[in-house]
């Protein structure tokens, strides 16, 4: 089978399966496990690599009203590979080639491909889009596997955190305007211990507004920038700890605020969810779960130890 993954998640999902040598193309995105760099890529955006959140949300936002694509799909290249399998998604325009997209150019493409669409809002559709791929490519037994592994370590993490007092919590999707997190996110934080005090599991992310983060005074802040990687978040965070009110917050005065990487684990929906949300677990609970499983970058000091 010839499989192209629109998907970076759908990339590390099929990877999980062993089927990384039927994968003849991935997305400009896509980039784990390390190997499949190698492999042709069949989109490009016309967001700038070194963009801030602000310049990429006014970009996207000219883009959408001149009815302008953010993706580019190379037809040409997708003809010549030939796919049997096109994995594509449609959970979110802004984050991935959109599925009506990529369902107009695989009617073009010789041998109509069969085309699946992933939309995962939960950890448990995450893990039935794991099942499906594994049907669809003949790896039951391997997806089946996977699935009980991915679910005996996020049974672990909510039987330890039961036991532990709940932690208010900011979890903050974007920067510039500041999006509460959303989906699966939301949920990883219940079962790691925590309460996101500004959304609901399930359900998307959303515009915040700051004087919500000062009501629920979250004593822990984490920064998931989607699709930032934790240098990204690090450079942009200025733009949170100038505004009124940051200094007292509870989390601000413990130094409990992390960047972490939303590029490779929050905002991916694949396998390493679960390496989110022990990574989370040891955010909000480091005396229960001392271990990080994920890099981080601790953003806070305590105030105490701030210079006057």
């Amino acid at each position: 089978m010839r499989i192209v993954s629109l998907l970076p998640s759908a990339t590390e999902m099929l990877c999980a399966l062993g089927l990384e040598e039927q994968l003849v193309g991935v997305t400009h995105g896509c980039d784990y496990p390390g190997s499949i760099t190698r492999l042709p890529r069949v989109t490009s955006t016309a967001i700038p690599k070194d963009a801030t959140s602000g310049e990429i949300d006014r970009l996207v936002r000219e883009r959408y009203a001149a009815s302008l694509p953010l993706y580019d799909l190379d037809r040409h290249l997708l003809q010549r590979l030939r796919p049997d399998l096109l994995v594509t998604q449609g959970l979110c325009d802004v984050c991935a080639v959109p599925d009506r997209d990529a369902r107009d150019v695989a009617a073009d493409l010789p041998g109509c491909p069969t085309v699946v669409s992933l939309a995962p809002r939960t950890l448990a559709d995450v893990f039935a889009n794991i099942a499906e791929l594994g049907h669809l490519t003949g790896r039951e037994a391997e997806a089946s596997r996977l699935v009980a592994s991915l679910e005996a370590r996020t049974d672990r993490v909510r039987e330890r955190a039961a036991l532990a007092p709940r932690v208010r919590v900011t979890l903050l999707e974007w920067l510039d305007p500041l999006y509460a997190c959303g989906h699966w996110t939301p949920e990883l934080v219940a079962i790691a211990g925590g309460r996101e005090g500004h959304a609901e599991p399930g359900v998307a992310s959303r515009v915040l507004g700051w004087e919500e983060v000062l009501a629920w005074q979250p004593e822990v802040m984490v920064i998931a920038g989607c699709g930032l990687s934790v240098e990204e978040v690090e450079r942009q965070f200025e733009s949170v700890a100038r505004r009124l009110g940051f200094d007292a917050l509870p989390c601000s005065r413990s130094g409990r605020i992390a960047a972490v990487d939303g590029q490779a684990y929050f905002s991916r929906p694949g396998p390493r969810l679960v390496d989110s949300l022990e990574l989370l677990a040891h955010l909000l609970h480091p005396d229960r779960f001392p271990h990080a499983p994920a890099p981080f970058l601790a953003l806070g000091r305590p105030r105490s130890a701030r210079p006057a």
